[in-house]
């Protein structure tokens, strides 16, 4: 009988402790990131490109590729061609928008990307 009672012990001590762990992981984990947003994140400090503010929310296709193109020939700390990193820092962008990305911001961030083929000769 008593090594009955020991185990039924046991059992509820560990629950007990699975359960304020668990809550106690909750907590840390809310106040723990600093940020919400990581993709907000990366496209403010990728070590590829250094991006002047607002140069998605520009209202001509033309503009948002040379502003890439500009900031991609000016980075010193992307690891690839100035193409690819602007090319994909325009793909990131729009990929973490996805459904909550208005049509025609869409659409002109997809003929940004022609433009960006275009500027750098990539026809």
């Amino acid at each position: 009988m008593m090594a009955a009672r020991k185990t039924t012990t046991r059992k509820t001590a560990r629950k007990s402790a699975a359960r304020t762990t668990s809550t106690a992981r909750r907590k840390r984990g809310a106040r723990k990131t600093p940020s919400k947003r990581w993709s907000q994140r990366v496209t403010k400090e990728s070590d590829a490109l250094d991006l002047k503010g607002g140069v998605f929310k520009q209202t001509s296709a033309k503009k948002i590729a040379a502003s890439l193109k500009a900031s991609a020939e000016h980075s010193k700390r992307r690891k690839s061609g100035a193409y690819r990193s602007a090319l994909s820092m325009l793909t990131f962008y729009i990929n973490r928008a996805g459904k909550t990305l208005p049509k025609t911001q869409r659409s002109r961030l997809e003929r940004a990307k022609v433009e960006l083929k275009h500027q750098f000769g990539r026809d």
